[in-house]
C-alpha cells in the first residue's frame, strides 16, 4: 500500500503567516528593532560633535568677519578685511603670519619623513618574535603617555647650552659640549624635530603593528620559498599590506606637526629670533594675548585651508591604483 505524504506549502513572498505563526503587523522585528535604534546609538557622538566641533566652526567663521575684541562691547563687522589683510603685504598681520606659516612648513618637511619612516622600522622590528618584545614594545611607547608640558621642560633642561645634560655627556664623550641646540640654527630646528620624534615615534609605531597583524603570515612564507629579499617582502608585501595604514599615518602626523606648539614654545621660545614661532603660536598669541580674536580667526582658516588641501594630496599620491 503506497503511502502518500503531503508537503506542507509555503506561503508565497510577502504574504501574512497563518495564524499558528502570525506576527502582528504594527510589531517590529527583534533583529532590525525600532527606526530609531541607530539615531539613539549616534546620538552620543552627535552632541558632542555639534558641541564642540560644529558651533564652534561656525562661530569662528563669525568671529573672522568682525573686529572681534572681547574687552570692546561693540564688535563691528568687517566682512573679509581680515582675510584681505593676510594678502597685503602692508598689513601689520601679512609678515608675522607668513613667517609663522614659513616656519610650520619647514617643521613639517624636517619631522614628517622621520615619523613616517623610523616607526615603521621600529614595528617590523617589533613585530619579530623574542625575549623581552612585550616589555620594549611599552618602551618605546612609555614617552607618549607624557603631556606637552613634561616633555617640553625636561628637554628644555636637557638642552640648555650652558648646563644641559646632552652638552654634558657630549663633553665626557669627547665631543663638542657648546652646541647651541636651542639658541642657534639649524640646531634649533633639530632639537625640536629630534625631541618630537623622541615622543611620538611609539604611537606610530603601535599602528603600524596593528596594521601588521593584519598581514597573512603565509604571504611571507610563500616569498620566502620564493628567494624574495627582505627589500622585496618589505616592498612588494608590507607596503601594499599597510597602505590604508600609511595613509592614516601619513595624515594625522602632518597634521599633528603643523599644528605644532608646546615644544617650540616651552623649548625654544620661538626663537633664535622668531624663526621657530609657528602660525599656531601667531594665531595663540595674537587671538589670547592680544585679544584680536577675529584677525586671529581669520588666520586659523586659512591654515586650516592649506591643511586640507595637504590632505587631500596625500589620499590621492596614496590611493590605491586600479590596473
Amino acid at each position: 500500500m503506497a503511502v502518500t505524504t503531503t508537503q506542507p506549502t509555503r506561503p508565497p513572498s510577502g504574504a501574512t503567516p497563518a495564524p499558528g505563526g502570525r506576527r502582528s503587523r504594527g510589531a517590529t522585528s527583534g533583529i532590525h528593532g525600532s527606526r530609531w535604534t541607530p539615531y539613539l546609538f549616534l546620538s552620543p557622538f552627535l552632541l558632542l560633535f555639534i558641541t564642540f566641533v560644529a558651533v564652534p566652526g561656525v562661530l569662528g567663521i563669525w568671529i573672522s568677519l568682525h573686529d572681534w575684541d572681547f574687552l570692546l562691547p561693540n564688535k563691528p563687522f568687517v566682512g573679509l578685511q581680515n582675510y584681505a589683510d593676510l594678502l597685503d603685504s602692508g598689513s601689520p598681520q601679512f609678515e608675522p603670519f607668513w613667517n609663522g606659516m614659513k616656519a610650520t612648513g619647514i617643521f613639517v618637511v624636517i619631522s614628517v619623513p622621520f615619523l613616517v619612516v623610523l616607526p615603521l622600522l621600529l614595528a617590523i622590528l617589533l613585530n619579530r618574535k623574542f625575549p623581552g618584545r612585550t616589555f620594549f614594545r611599552a618602551l618605546f611607547f612609555a614617552p607618549f603617555v607624557l603631556g606637552v608640558a613634561v616633555v617640553g621642560l625636561m628637554w628644555r633642561y636637557l638642552l640648555d647650552p650652558s648646563f644641559g645634560m646632552v652638552n654634558g655627556v657630549l663633553g665626557a664623550l669627547g665631543l663638542p659640549d657648546n652646541t647651541a641646540w636651542t639658541t642657534a640654527q639649524p640646531w634649533a630646528w633639530i632639537s625640536l624635530a629630534a625631541v618630537t620624534v623622541w615622543w611620538t615615534i611609539g604611537f606610530n609605531a603601535v599602528i603600524y603593528l596593528a596594521g601588521l597583524a593584519d598581514i597573512p603570515a603565509e604571504h611571507y612564507e610563500a616569498a620566502e620559498i620564493d628567494g624574495a629579499t627582505a627589500w622585496q617582502k618589505l616592498r612588494y608585501i608590507t607596503i601594499p599590506g599597510l597602505r590604508p595604514v600609511l595613509v592614516f599615518v601619513i595624515v594625522t602626523t602632518v597634521l599633528a606637526s603643523a599644528n605644532m606648539f608646546g615644544q617650540s614654545y616651552l623649548i625654544t621660545k620661538g626663537g633664535p629670533g622668531d624663526s621657530t614661532r609657528t602660525a599656531i603660536m601667531e594665531i595663540t598669541d595674537l587671538g589670547l594675548s592680544q585679544y584680536r580674536m577675529g584677525q586671529a580667526s581669520a588666520m586659523s582658516y586659512v591654515l586650516a585651508v592649506f591643511l586640507a588641501l595637504v590632505s587631500l594630496v596625500n589620499f590621492w599620491a596614496l590611493r590605491e591604483k586600479k590596473s
